[in-house]
C-alpha cells in the first residue's frame, strides 16, 4: 500500500515512476528511493555482503546500499597504487566484505585497520557532539554491546587474509607507527569528528592521485559537527566532499 501511494504521489507531483515492479523502493538505513537497486541480486554482492554479515556474528544491519557504495569506491580504488585503510573497524562488516569482493589474498596490498577494539574515546567527541546527542549514543552502544571488545575475535576473522594488518590504538596517535606510505583507499567510520578529521589530515599527502575517501558518517542525520570538522578540513586541502542520501560522503583525491 505504501509503495503504490508513493508512486501515486511522485507522478502527482510530475515525477515519472518508469519501474512499478513492487520491489522498485527501497527504504532501509536511512534511504527510501523508488529507484532500482537491481545491485542486491547481483550473486558477487550478495556474496561480500553475506561475509559482512558473518564478521557481524550474524547480524544483519541492512545497510545494503551503504555497503554497494564501499564496494563499488573499493573496486576502482583496487586498480591504483597504494594500500587500504580503514579507521573505525569495529566488527569488520564492510571491510570483510570489501575484502570477500576483490578476493583480497591475492591482491598485492595490505589493508591497514586502525581500531580502540574497546569502543569510541569519550573524551574525543566536542561539547557540540554533546549537546547534539552523538556522546550519548556512543555510551548508549558500549553499554548495549554494539562494540567488539575481543580482538581474538577480530583477529580470527580475518584470518583468512594473510595480507591485513590490524592496528590496535587510538587515532590520530596510532598512525604514524603503522607506516602506511601510500593509499589508494581510505575509509573513515568513527562516528566522531576530530579523530576522522585528524586521519584524513594525516593521511592526504599519502593517497596516490585518483584516490578514494569514503566517510561512513558524513551526511548522517544529526551528525553536523563531524560534517562541518570535515569540510573545514577539505577547503584547507582544497578539495570537497560529495554527500550522498545513504549518509555516506566521497573524496576523490
Amino acid at each position: 500500500m505504501l509503495k503504490t501511494w508513493l508512486r501515486r504521489w511522485l507522478w502527482s507531483n510530475g515525477y515519472a515512476v518508469f519501474n512499478t515492479r513492487s520491489e522498485a523502493c527501497y527504504a532501509r538505513d536511512g534511504l527510501f528511493t523508488a529507484n532500482l537497486d537491481r545491485f542486491r541480486r547481483d550473486p558477487d554482492f550478495q556474496a561480500a555482503y553475506a561475509r559482512g554479515v558473518q564478521a557481524a556474528g550474524g547480524f544483519d544491519p541492512r545497510i545494503e546500499w551503504r555497503v554497494h557504495v564501499a564496494l563499488w569506491a573499493a573496486a576502482r580504488a583496487a586498480c591504483l597504487p597504494g594500500d587500504f585503510v580503514e579507521c573505525g573497524v569495529n566488527a569488520g562488516f564492510v571491510s570483510s566484505a570489501i575484502m570477500r569482493r576483490l578476493d583480497w589474498a591475492n591482491r598485492d596490498k595490505t589493508f591497514f585497520l586502525f581500531d580502540t577494539f574497546s569502543g569510541p574515546v569519550l573524551d574525543q567527541y566536542s561539547d557540540e557532539e554533546a549537546r547534539n546527542g552523538r556522546l550519548r549514543i556512543a555510551q548508549d552502544a558500549i553499554t548495549s554491546g554494539a562494540y567488539v571488545t575481543d580482538i581474538e575475535r577480530i583477529r580470527a576473522n580475518f584470518k583468512e587474509w594473510p595480507n591485513v594488518r590490524i592496528v590496535p590504538g587510538v587515532v590520530p596517535e596510532i598512525l604514524p607507527s603503522a607506516g602506511v606510505e601510500r593509499i589508494a583507499f581510505l575509509h573513515l567510520d568513527m562516528n566522531c569528528a576530530y579523530p576522522e578529521r585528524a586521519a584524513l589530515e594525516f593521511f592526504w599527502n599519502h593517497l596516490s592521485p585518483g584516490a578514494l575517501v569514503l566517510l561512513d558518517d558524513y551526511a548522517y542525520f544529526g551528525n553536523d559537527s563531524l560534517a562541518e570538522s570535515i569540510d573545514a578540513a577539505a577547503k584547507l586541502l582544497r578539495t570537497e566532499v560529495l554527500a550522498l542520501p545513504t549518509g555516506q560522503g566521497v573524496i576523490l583525491r
